[in-house]
């Protein structure tokens, strides 16, 4: 009977990303369950100072709420133009918490004058498992590129449409889900993760 797990975020973009990923790496021994299912969760203030920090505050909680495994990530886009920002705010860049549209339009309007020579810029994504029985794990991954000059393409979320990885042409948002997961910041941090959800979860009874 497959392990339950749950994924500590209402981004549904990021549930779908990952129930793919996970599923995959699972091979089906993970019951991936939304915060959907415990309508007594709140969200979790964001406090942190590192993605890493961040992340661990949103799994504790939802590990300590439900008594069941939780799996958290946070991750922002990081503009060398702008000093690494957004970074820690991505998700409420513009002011708005998950306003994709008016956060892609600031990072546009900021980066307005910047040649393409320097619109350089990273995805980062740190991935926090919990255990109710105080078990931790940490795993991160990058996803280099540079920022285009309008968005392009309806896959993906975020500021998948304004983000080109490295060596290609095209944008984030143009790439197929598979296509994307193989190179991109969540994919490798869930990937890097899996083994200790593998090896913490035959623990259970």
């Amino acid at each position: 009977m497959p392990k339950k797990l749950v994924i500590a975020t209402r981004n549904p973009g990021k549930i779908v990303e990952f129930r793919r990923i996970l599923n995959e790496l699972s091979d089906g021994a993970v019951e991936l369950i939304g915060t959907d299912e415990f309508p007594d969760l709140v969200d979790v203030e964001e406090t942190g100072t590192t993605f890493a920090e961040n992340a661990l505050l949103k799994a504790r909680y939802v590990a300590n709420a439900t008594g069941l495994p939780a799996i958290a990530d946070d991750s922002g886009l990081c503009v060398d133009a702008l000093g690494g920002k957004p970074g820690l705010f991505s998700a409420r860049w513009a002011g708005v918490h998950g306003n994709d549209r008016a956060n892609v339009a600031k990072v546009l309007d900021e980066l307005a004058e910047v040649v393409d020579a320097k619109r350089d810029a990273h995805f980062i994504c740190v991935a926090a498992l919990v255990m109710p029985d105080g078990r931790e794990a940490l795993a991160e991954g990058l996803f280099h590129g540079r920022i285009l000059h309008e968005p392009v393409g309806e896959n993906g979320f975020g500021y998948d449409p304004i983000f080109s990885p490295q060596g290609m042409s095209i944008s984030s948002a143009q790439m197929s889900a598979e296509e994307k997961d193989a190179i991109s910041h969540r994919g490798k941090s869930l990937r890097a993760i899996a083994p200790h959800v593998m090896e913490m979860l035959e623990g259970l009874r």
